[in-house]
């Protein structure tokens, strides 16, 4: 930045005129540089919901019904507690309509869950824009934040939430999402009679923390489940603490 000039125009002891250019003075000097104020990173609302798998997503929109609608920060909602109550329970139900129906069911879950992407999408712009900027007040509108932190740091080990069955042979491992990771490195074992799990196996990579499928199980089996993260300053996290379930 050009530094600026400054001159001082006043009296002398005599009271005449003293000028910058008055013969016999020269003072020069310049404006002190401003010191750049320090931009503070706006904080953005995490839309990652719109490509989520289907009970991620229903996760997410339980969570914004419960926090965003009575919260004092938020006190004007675009979209009513009723209407987004009922875009809820319309795609949760027809996600379980869908599991058991065919293609029409499966269209149906599909225009439903549009439907209240299309909400959650209004509400985020409402709490991004009265968040004050602030972590704390955007989170607990029940909506995630898109991380304003580059520094690469070792990542959390995740935690298993729980495993359900799912076609014959297929167990679904769903954990918690760790910030910042890039994907789900899942391991297991056939825990043998004794209760002592055989060597692990490699059961693959997953960007979908909620929807890890294990296929081609034993039926009947018990299995032993774990999972780390991938990605930050170490490559990996720890892996999370082992979970046990049935194939059936």
């Amino acid at each position: 930045m050009a530094q600026i000039p400054i001159t001082w125009n006043g009296k002398d002891a005599q009271g005449n005129p003293l000028r910058w250019n008055t013969p016999g003075l020269t003072w020069n000097g310049f404006l002190p540089q401003p010191n750049p104020a320090k931009r503070m990173s706006q904080l953005r609302v995490l839309l990652g919901f719109a490509s989520a798998a289907d009970h991620s997503l229903e996760e997410t929109a339980t969570a914004v019904s419960m926090k965003l609608y009575g919260n004092a920060a938020y006190p004007t909602p675009p979209v009513a507690a009723a209407d987004f109550t009922a875009a809820l329970t319309a795609f949760s139900n027809a996600i379980a309509t869908a599991q058991q129906g065919g293609p029409a069911d499966t269209a149906d879950k599909n225009a439903r869950r549009e439907v209240l992407i299309g909400l959650m999408r209004q509400l985020a712009g409402y709490v991004q824009a009265n968040c004050g900027n602030d972590l704390a007040t955007l989170l607990s509108s029940g909506f995630d934040a898109v991380s304003t932190n580059r520094a690469s740091t070792p990542l959390a080990a995740p935690t298993i939430r729980d495993i359900i069955n799912g076609i014959s042979g297929q167990l679904i491992v769903r954990v918690g999402p760790v910030a910042n990771a890039k994907c789900y490195e899942l391991r297991y074992a056939l825990i043998g009679a004794g209760g002592a799990p055989g060597p692990w196996q490699d059961g693959g990579l997953f960007t979908n923390s909620r929807s890890m499928a294990i296929n081609s199980l034993t039926p009947g089996g018990n299995y032993q489940f774990q999972v780390r993260a991938v990605g930050g300053s170490t490559g990996y996290s720890d892996w999370s603490d082992p979970v046990s379930h049935m194939s059936l």
